[in-house]
């Protein structure tokens, strides 16, 4: 089974979030870059960017497909990781640790609509 790591949130579409203060890092879930296969680009947003809970912020290419990448919180893009623009198979080789971006949040409330890494793991096992 896919790798879940507690104490972060998780979207149905499979991005993690993890929330430090007024900031959250978003990335792609274990499980995610597993059906996805070698990623070979990822298509990242400027830093200044507006993104909304649910909305496409970029695209990720890999050898099997490409996929949206949807922002499971609302905010301003304060930084990218630009490693992956180089590197784009770090999120298969360590999806937790290879953040996509930060985001200052504009409404925590929408937390609220994130699933725990209990809930998450039910959803894998659907």
């Amino acid at each position: 089974m896919a790798k879940v790591v507690d104490g972060l949130l998780y979207t149905q579409s499979h991005e993690w979030v993890k929330v430090e203060g007024e900031y959250a890092y978003v990335g792609l879930t274990d499980f995610n870059q597993h059906e996805l296969g070698n990623i070979v680009f990822i298509d990242l947003p400027e830093v200044g960017e507006d993104v909304s809970q649910g909305d496409e912020f970029g695209a990720v290419e890999s050898s099997k497909a490409t996929s949206d990448l949807l922002s499971p919180l609302s905010g301003k893009v304060e930084e990218v990781n630009s490693k992956l623009s180089e590197k784009p198979a770090l999120i298969n080789s360590a999806p937790f640790d290879s953040w996509i971006i930060k985001v200052k949040l504009t409404d925590k409330t929408q937390l609220e609509k994130l699933l725990d890494s209990k809930a998450y793991e039910a959803l894998l096992k659907k």
